[in-house]
């Protein structure tokens, strides 16, 4: 089982949700997130007076799946999110060792 993680820019984030939904991904958790990464931020003016956005806006997925889904997911991810500028974000895949489901107990693959 894998924890795939994903940072988006968040008005991806609707064509990024039906491509997931499109390869099988039953759930996904969404966070408002804010960073910067090479863009490193920009500058604003806001009533006449500039000023610094050091970290932007950003949407972090994450998405439990069995291990044959990984690369399908971040296929899904990879070609829904990109808008070919920089800041289109990254996607960070992990292992999992353990799932539960609460409500019923099950656990491993069939928690997901």
């Amino acid at each position: 089982m894998k924890l795939v993680s994903a940072v988006i820019k968040p008005f991806k984030l609707d064509d990024v949700r039906e491509a997931l939904s499109g390869v099988g991904v039953q759930g996904i958790t969404v966070t408002e997130v804010k960073g910067f990464g090479r863009q490193k931020g920009h500058t604003e003016l806001y009533r006449g007076a500039e000023y610094v956005v050091d970290f932007l806006p950003k949407v972090k997925l994450e998405i439990a799946v069995s291990g044959d889904q990984v690369d399908r997911v971040i296929e899904a991810i990879s070609s829904s999110a990109n808008t070919g500028k920089i800041g289109d974000g990254k996607i960070f895949v992990y292992d999992l060792e353990q799932v539960v489901r609460i409500r019923t107990g099950e656990t491993g693959a069939d928690a997901l």
